[in-house]
């Protein structure tokens, strides 16, 4: 039986060690750059693959100058609906947590960051930009503390004005206080990042209470909340991760798909691709390969830029610039209808997406080298219509007005000549010979009018 008994012994064991390698599996999440869809989409679906295979903790490992509102909310949403505990983790050295980082690491249940990181600078940049007025005041702060605060933070980006703008940062402010309030962290100080747009490096987030600890890298992350009990949506969870099984999770194909499609620069230049494709397809049909890559082209920029910010003003200017452009091509106006459209596309793409939210700006070089390029194709539009226009008339019944025949005879009243060695029954008003040349002055039906070659021509 003793045996049987050691047999069963290390069986259990290895049994234990397995399932306990399984239940402290650690996913990391890598956000770095701008914050959009597609980084979006990138932690939404890791927190729910950590849910399908119940591991103990997901890390998502930030360095982001900040991103699109939308982006940022659906992230924190994943975070506060998620069944595993998530850790905000700034690394590494050097690395920063700004504006919307720092309402993803207030809406974690652990808030970490390496030594030498930062956050903060949390306050809205309203779409279309705009000038910067005086900070707005935080409730319940007197000046002198107002004074103390930018002596602060001398570089810090102050709210800009407007009534919408004064909406967004309160809404901003009541939004990052109430996730500071779900993990008990200081909701003072995030109201002024965002109000003031104040930042801080880690040592002093971890002494205002603003993030929960300091640690060097993932490994010495999962020593320190070892032990620490934290809420999900599931109930309060506690972890074990001291020697916990790391698993880095990098962004697939897909990921790198929305993130090159949905920068507004590859949406922009995908766009003119898509119409100047259909174009050249329409002006000379059966060509087949520019229909084709401009269709693709065409609804490939229509999904990235639903997925985006856009503004409507300035996305309607781009449509009634390439339409006048178009226009230009098939009805040519001698430039007129091709510059108005070259200006309202580089106005359109200047406003079409916010240029003061990090990473999600449309380069003026970009706008001003399409524009060069829409313009040198309308001139050469305009150029090659004014070029048939001074053309002389090769086809058709009024080509025939001018040209030089011979008299070939006489029918009775009757007299035939050879026009364009073709045979025409001509009149003329003047008496005209078998063999003399003659000039066709008129056309009335298919009788040719003509007169007598003077001598010399």
């Amino acid at each position: 039986m003793k045996p049987i008994c050691w047999l069963t012994a290390v069986t259990l064991a290895w049994l234990g060690l397995a399932c306990n390698a399984f239940a402290t599996q650690v996913d990391v999440l890598p956000l770095t750059g701008p914050i959009g869809p597609a980084s979006a989409d990138f932690v939404v679906r890791g927190i729910e693959r950590a849910q399908q295979e119940n591991v103990e903790l997901v890390i998502l490992q930030m360095d982001t100058p900040g991103g699109l509102d939308d982006s940022m909310r659906s992230i924190i949403k994943a975070i506060l609906g998620a069944r595993v505990p998530i850790a905000a983790f700034v690394a590494p050295s050097g690395a920063r947590a700004a504006s919307a980082g720092t309402y993803i690491l207030y809406a974690s249940p652990i808030a970490a960051m390496a030594p030498g990181t930062n956050l903060g600078a949390a306050t809205p940049v309203p779409l279309g930009g705009g000038e910067s007025p005086s900070p707005l005041p935080t409730p319940g702060k007197d000046k002198s503390s107002d004074k103390k605060a930018a002596s602060e933070n001398d570089d810090k980006s102050p709210p800009p004005e407007g009534a919408m703008s004064r909406k967004s940062i309160h809404d901003a402010a009541a939004y990052i206080r109430g996730l500071a309030q779900l993990h008990g962290r200081n909701a003072d100080w995030g109201e002024r990042a965002v109000r003031e747009a104040v930042s801080l490096p880690a040592q002093d987030a971890v002494a205002q209470h603003v993030v929960d600890l300091m640690a060097d890298d993932v490994p010495d992350l999962l020593k320190r909340i070892d032990g620490r009990t934290v809420k999900t949506a599931a109930g309060d969870r506690a972890l074990h991760t001291a020697g916990a099984s790391v698993t880095v999770i990098e962004p697939d194909w897909r990921v790198r798909f929305l993130s090159i499609i949905t920068h507004p620069s590859i949406a922009l230049v995908l766009l003119m691709v898509g119409v100047y494709g259909l174009l050249f397809e329409f002006m000379n049909p059966g060509m087949v390969l520019p229909g084709v890559a401009g269709t693709i082209a065409l609804l490939i920029a229509a999904f990235a830029l639903q997925l985006l910010p856009v503004s409507y003003a300035g996305l309607g200017l781009i449509v009634v610039g390439i339409g006048f452009m178009i226009a230009e091509a098939f009805l040519p106006s001698y430039g007129s209808l091709g510059i108005g459209g070259v200006i309202a596309f580089c106005i359109g793409a200047l406003m079409l997406i916010d240029t003061d939210v990090p990473g999600f700006g449309v380069p003026s070089w970009l706008v001003v080298g399409m524009g060069i390029c829409s313009a040198l194709f309308v001139f050469a539009i305009s150029a090659a219509a004014l070029r048939s226009r001074r053309r002389p008339v090769v086809s058709g019944s009024e080509q025939l007005i001018g040209s030089v025949g011979v008299v070939l005879d006489e029918d009775g009243d009757e007299k035939w000549a050879r026009v364009h060695s073709e045979l025409w029954r001509v009149r003329s008003p003047t008496r005209i010979r078998t063999g003399e040349q003659v000039r066709v002055i008129g056309k009335d039906g298919l009788l040719l009018i003509v007169e007598p070659l003077r001598q010399g021509e």
